[in-house]
C-alpha cells in the first residue's frame, strides 16, 4: 500500500476567532474528506482549509481523515496564530522557550505513556493553552485557584462542553505526574459529573426497515455489521478481511479500544449479503475499502446513514453507534446475560453495560401503567359500559 498523504496542522486568528488550518497539497481525496467535515471552510485569503479552533473539532478531524492521510499536528501547539492583513503575527502564543520545551517534553511523555495520537493531541492542546493563560507565572507557583480561573474564564467563554472539562482536568493530573513541581494539588482535581443521558435505540422494526430501504449494497452490508455485530465505527473500518471467519460465524476484533481484542459472532442471516457484496465490490485489505482502496471515512458512514434513515422514515438522530446500543438493548430484551453482552461490547466495566437495563423493555413491559388499571377498573364497576376507551367521552 502506497504512503499516505500528509495533513498539516497549525493556527490561524481568522474572522475575528481562532481556527486551525487543515494544510495538505492538492489530492483528490483528501478534498472530497475534508468536505465531510461539519463547518469546515475554504479561505481564499489564507489558501486553506480551516475550523474552529477547539478540542472537539480536533478530535473530529483526526477521526474523519483517519486511514486517509498521516496527520502532523506539531505546528498546532507550537507556531504562532497569524492574522490576515497584518505585517506581525497577532494572537501569538505568548510561551517561553522553557515553556516551549517543557510542553515537548509533556507531548513525549504523553507518548511514551501509549496514549492514541488524539489523546495525546488532546491533552496537549488544553495543557499549552492552560500554560499560556497563566503566561506571566511561574509554572512552579500555580495552584488548583489557577486551574479553576482557566476553567471559569475559557470554558464558559468557548462554550467547552463538559466532556471537554473531565478532559482537561485528566490532562492537568497527567501534566502534574510528569511535572510534581508545580503546587497544583492531584487530590482537589475533581472532574464534573458526566450528564447521565440514556442511549437513543431502535425497535428490531425500525432496523430491519433501515436495513431494507439502503439500496447501496456497500452502505446496506456496513449497517447490517454494525447493527448485528455491535461495532464501533472505528472497529468496523479497521476490520480487515482475515479477521473473519465464515467457518466459525466469527470477526475477530483487533485492538479495539483500550487495545483489546475480542471475538463476536456473525448473524446466519448476514453471510448471504456479506458474499454478495464481497463478489460485487471485491475489497482487498480491508472489509469496506474506499474509492482508491485504504480504509473507509467514518463520516461517509454517518452521512449515508442519515440518508438511509430519511429514506425509512426514521425521525431520530441515529448515529452509527445508535445501532451498537439498539444491539445491546436487543440482547438484554433477548434474555441475554449481562456478563456476555459486557463481553461482546468490548467494555472493560460491567458498570458501562449495566445502562442498557435502563433502555431495556423487557422488564418494562409487565408493569401495568396505573392508566390502564384505572380504566380497567373503571369498566368493572360500569356494567353498561364496559370496553371503556380514552377516545369516547367519559362524562356521564
Amino acid at each position: 500500500m502506497s504512503q499516505l498523504p500528509i495533513i498539516t496542522l497549525s493556527r490561524a486568528q481568522h474572522r475575528q476567532a481562532n481556527q486551525i488550518l487543515i494544510g495538505f497539497k492538492h489530492d483528490w481525496v483528501l478534498m472530497d474528506v475534508v468536505k465531510h467535515l461539519p463547518n469546515a471552510k475554504w479561505s481564499k485569503t489564507l489558501k486553506s482549509w480551516y475550523i474552529a479552533n477547539n478540542p472537539e473539532n480536533l478530535k473530529l478531524i483526526f477521526s474523519v481523515f483517519k486511514g486517509h492521510a498521516i496527520i502532523n499536528s506539531s505546528q498546532l501547539f507550537n507556531t504562532p496564530k497569524t492574522k490576515v492583513g497584518s505585517s506581525k503575527p497577532k494572537g501569538k502564543r505568548t510561551l517561553t522557550q522553557s515553556n516551549r520545551d517543557l510542553l515537548n517534553g509533556f507531548y513525549r511523555f504523553l507518548k511514551g505513556k501509549r496514549y492514541s495520537k488524539s489523546t495525546v493531541d488532546t491533552y496537549s492542546f488544553f495543557v499549552a493553552d492552560f500554560i499560556e493563560f497563566h503566561n506571566a507565572k511561574n509554572i512552579n507557583t500555580l495552584t488548583i485557584k489557577e486551574v479553576r480561573a482557566f476553567i471559569e474564564t475559557v470554558f464558559i467563554k468557548r462554550h467547552y462542553s463538559i466532556s471537554s472539562q473531565r478532559q482537561f482536568i485528566s490532562a492537568v493530573k497527567q501534566f502534574i505526574i510528569y511535572y510534581p513541581d508545580t503546587q497544583i494539588s492531584n487530590l482537589q482535581l475533581t472532574r464534573p459529573k458526566k450528564s447521565k443521558t440514556l442511549p437513543l435505540v431502535l425497535s428490531q422494526n425500525e432496523i430491519i426497515d433501515l436495513i431494507r430501504c439502503t439500496q447501496n449494497l456497500k452502505h446496506r452490508a456496513i449497517i447490517a455489521l454494525i447493527y448485528s455485530c455491535g461495532l464501533r465505527i472505528s472497529e468496523l473500518i479497521n476490520l480487515k478481511l482475515t479477521d473473519i471467519n465464515i467457518d466459525r460465524k466469527q470477526l475477530a476484533i483487533k485492538n479495539g479500544k483500550g487495545r483489546k481484542d475480542r471475538y463476536v459472532s456473525l448473524a446466519e442471516s448476514f453471510i448471504p449479503l456479506l458474499s454478495n457484496y464481497y463478489h460485487t465490490y471485491k475489497p482487498k485489505v480491508y472489509f469496506v475499502e474506499g474509492q482508491s482502496g485504504g480504509k473507509y471515512s467514518a463520516e461517509s458512514i454517518r452521512q449515508f446513514l442519515k440518508r438511509c434513515c430519511k429514506a425509512a422514515e426514521i425521525h431520530k438522530p441515529v448515529t452509527p453507534h445508535t445501532l451498537r446500543h439498539s444491539y445491546a438493548t436487543h440482547l438484554l430484551e433477548n434474555g441475554v446475560d449481562l456478563r456476555y453482552i459486557q463481553e461482546l461490547l468490548g467494555h472493560a466495566k460491567p458498570e458501562t453495560t449495566m445502562i442498557y437495563t435502563h433502555v431495556s423493555r423487557k422488564d418494562l413491559l409487565q408493569i401495568t401503567n396505573p392508566l390502564d388499571s384505572a380504566l380497567k377498573q373503571m369498566g368493572k364497576t360500569d356494567k353498561t359500559n364496559i370496553n371503556v376507551l380514552l377516545s369516547r367521552n367519559l362524562n356521564r
